[in-house]
């Protein structure tokens, strides 16, 4: 490696797409998360060679799954402190949102999953925890879950179904001010003519086009924009992902929040140092 070219630790994460943004990079090692050659590293600034050995290791360690980053980042982003909250967490699977509800102070979840099965042992023993399995999503009520109260939060981390026939049974179980969290994955939006080999979007005008699409087909489910941002983690097939903050729609959080979501710009940030992976290479 004496050969090789020297970058900054805190760029060559972002280049790499191990991080979303170089201040992200920055917290990570500053949090001791990221080694390199197998050496932990604390400084941002640390020249390290272009053909180094990086890994980032404590944070996934931190749920169940590595889906509970993409929540820990989302909550950060969107400055929500759910403490005491009820949540419902459709498609739960083996639980990372489910987990990071939990650790961030939320009083009851109930885990939503079409399969069976799937969500971890311990959270499915935790007394907060409201399993829900084998149930479609796209025809959830309150009902359907025991209950008569809306509660304060969604979150919504779906596959192989459009966001589009899960937001309205989603928006119906909110309280007056809930939010709803909603990790849209542009290869389950765009249509196989606009998806590449492997199931992987390598376009970033298809991305543009998708996140258009969406924000345009939430006024008729009664929902606004608070806010959107890339998600840290790339799906596990390599694809870029967005998190979207809902809120139950009023007229003027519409207005306020429809200028608010720049997809041009959100593209943008998704895709700096993190083109997914080319199958033919």
């Amino acid at each position: 490696m004496s050969g090789s070219s020297l970058r900054r630790l805190d760029q060559l994460l972002v280049e790499r797409g191990l991080a979303p943004s170089r201040t992200r990079a920055q917290a990570w090692i500053l949090a001791g998360a990221v080694y390199v050659d197998g050496r932990r590293r604390d400084k941002a600034g640390t020249p390290v060679p272009a053909d180094a050995v990086i890994e980032v290791r404590a944070p996934a360690e931190r749920y169940v799954s590595r889906a509970g980053l993409k929540l820990e980042h989302a909550l950060a982003v969107f400055a929500l402190e759910p403490a005491g909250w009820t949540v419902v967490d459709i498609g739960a699977s083996t639980g990372g949102f489910t987990d990071c509800w939990l650790q961030h102070g939320a009083a009851r979840v109930y885990a939503v999953d079409v399969g069976r099965g799937q969500l971890d042992w311990r959270l499915r023993q935790d007394p907060r925890v409201v399993v829900r399995e084998r149930t479609n999503a796209r025809y959830l009520s309150l009902a359907a879950l025991g209950r008569q109260e809306p509660v304060e939060a969604v979150s919504v981390d779906v596959s192989f179904i459009g966001l589009a026939r899960v937001l309205p049974a989603a928006r119906g179980l909110l309280a007056p001010g809930g939010h709803l969290l909603a990790l849209l994955k542009p290869q389950f939006e765009a249509g196989p003519r606009r998806v590449g080999k492997g199931g992987v979007v390598r376009d970033p005008a298809v991305h543009e086009a998708v996140l258009r699409e969406f924000l345009a087909s939430l006024p008729a489910m009664g929902l606004a924009v608070a806010g959107a941002t890339p998600s840290p983690i790339r799906g596990g097939d390599g694809n870029i992902e967005f998190f979207f903050h809902l809120v139950p729609d009023v007229s003027w959080e519409r207005d306020v929040h429809a200028s608010a979501v720049n997809p041009a710009a959100l593209v943008e940030e998704a895709w700096q140092g993190r083109r997914p992976p080319d199958p033919g290479r």
